[in-house]
């Protein structure tokens, strides 16, 4: 029996599976049971990514690496975070909804992504985003959640409803539905302005569930929803526009691409931004997605796929266990106040110098690839502000030694992933439009500008620009009035009212 047809077996079953815990109001016990069901679809998906070295068509559906791929991490994701779910929702009178909409929306994705006509790719897609939008109102005692379900769904239709228009009239226009078989020979039959406008349409119907500004008011709204809930939503439905642009990939243009280049590297600096000014640990989060998501799109942009698909995949798995272990954050490490300052100088000074080269070696050996440009220049300041914080702000040489054995260890482990995320992805994605070397270049010195200032801004918070930036940030990261809980309290005699966000 092949693999496809024990996934799409399994995963009928876990989806049957689901149903039943509502529909026939199973009990608590069967709870495990179904969580046995669910490890089924993700070994199957993993052994066909390991083993199947051929595509393979069935009806609709469309088995390759890159399906396999995305079916496995979606089905894992669905697993972990249902286990994580049996005991932290447990009291929730919403309990048994939960795990089956989760498994609902899972199923959704799973489908979304192994469609290989647009019809079907657009029903798996409207029922993951409905699924994710029932998941954020579940509990509707509370007036805030059922303010940020349907602001989510709100602009979650719209995307939905953009990305139809798109993929209705490709189909429409060329007569041809699946996905596989569009090429750029055949979005040449389009019209150029037409293949223009439908590019914008795309691109908009992308960077609205990935929260890219100025869409991303929804995501931080959704703060308030359970930790399961978000990291199901940060770890497998957000990075969606990256896979959805790599299938689309062969529509692409100069001019969406660079107009994704720009939304997107703005977006990186905007979540950035407020993952710093931000205090709420759930905050820092999204503020961090919509800094990833950004990136994940400006590598879409510069054509480079397979690295966008990678980031997605580990993005997510980092970013779930971030939510899953929200409950037990570390506090920042303080600052040795015994460390000399010229010697912490010269280790940052020799930090920087190794760094520096790391990045040269990485640009030399890319044969003049834009992606690897890029990629040069954030692994050679991921080195140095890795160098910084675990080398030269170490106590002691113990700490210095150590701090550089786990970054060589880091390295060694990067390239490993990297390579075999190229060798895994690299020949089964399409070839997408890529921009010019001289536009990658603009693009580096406006985004090390901004990091920059971004820097300065952090050295002289106390200045009245810096602050007015601040306040700007917070103001744009916190929750808007109706996105808290009203509480009242009667203490004796008093009345007490305040604001509380969960």
């Amino acid at each position: 029996m092949p693999f496809s047809t024990l996934f799409l077996g399994f995963l009928g079953v876990s989806l049957l599976s689901g149903l039943m815990i509502i529909g026939l109001k199973a009990p608590l016990k069967y709870i495990p049971f179904h969580l046995g069901i669910l490890t089924l679809p993700p070994v199957i998906a993993l052994l066909s990514l390991v083993l199947a070295s051929e595509s393979a068509s069935c009806g609709p559906l469309y088995f390759d690496r890159l399906s396999w791929l995305m079916a496995w991490f979606v089905t894992t994701i669905s697993f972990f975070v249902q286990k994580y779910s049996m005991r932290y929702l447990l009291a929730d009178r919403s309990y048994r909804k939960y795990f089956t909409l989760l498994t609902v929306t899972a199923a959704a994705a799973s489908i979304t992504w192994l469609s290989n006509d647009f019809r079907l790719l657009l029903a798996g897609w409207g029922a993951t985003l409905w699924g994710l939008t029932g998941l954020i109102g579940l509990r509707k005692e509370w007036p805030a959640t059922r303010h940020a379900a349907a602001l989510s769904g709100k602009f979650l239709a719209g995307s939905w409803g953009l990305l139809s228009v798109t993929l209705l009239w490709i189909g429409w226009r060329t007569g041809n539905w699946e996905v596989s078989l569009h090429s750029q020979s055949s979005m040449e039959d389009l019209h150029s302005l037409e293949r223009f406008f439908l590019n914008m349409l795309l691109v908009i119907s992308v960077m609205i569930p990935a929260a890219q500004w100025p869409f991303q008011r929804w995501l931080l709204d959704t703060a308030i929803a359970p930790t399961p809930i978000s990291a199901v939503m940060h770890a497998g439905i957000v990075n969606g526009g990256g896979i959805i642009l790599t299938r689309l990939a062969p529509l692409a243009t100069e001019d969406s691409q660079l107009m994704l280049l720009v939304i997107s590297s703005l977006s990186v600096l905007l979540g950035t931004g407020i993952m710093l000014v931000q205090v709420d640990y759930k905050r820092q989060l999204v503020g961090s997605t919509i800094a990833q998501m950004g990136f994940m799109l400006v590598q879409c942009a510069l054509g480079s796929y397979w690295a966008a698909i990678a980031h997605a995949v580990l993005h997510g798995l980092f970013k779930a266990t971030q939510f899953l272990q929200s409950g037990s954050v570390a506090k920042p490490k303080e600052r040795d106040p015994h460390l000399s300052q010229s010697a912490a100088s010269l280790w940052v000074i020799a930090g920087g110098a190794i760094s520096l080269a790391v990045g040269t070696g990485i640009w030399i050996s890319s044969h003049g690839e834009s992606y690897q440009l890029i990629s040069a220049v954030i692994l050679s300041l991921s080195a140095f502000i890795s160098w910084k914080q675990l080398v030269a702000s170490g106590r002691g040489w113990i700490n210095k030694i150590t701090g550089i054995i786990l970054i060589a260890g880091a390295a060694v482990l990067f390239q490993v992933i990297h390579r075999a995320f190229y060798q895994l992805l690299h020949t089964a994605l399409p070839e997408g439009t890529t921009l010019s070397l001289n536009i990658v270049f603009i693009f580096l010195i406006i985004l090390v500008t901004f990091n920059l200032l971004i820097a300065w801004f952090i050295r002289n918070r106390t200045l009245p620009v810096s602050v007015v930036v601040y306040l700007w940030l917070l103001r744009l990261s916190e929750p808007q009035s109706n996105s808290v809980e009203v509480r009242s309290r009667s203490p004796i005699s008093t009345s007490v009212t305040r604001r509380t966000q969960y």
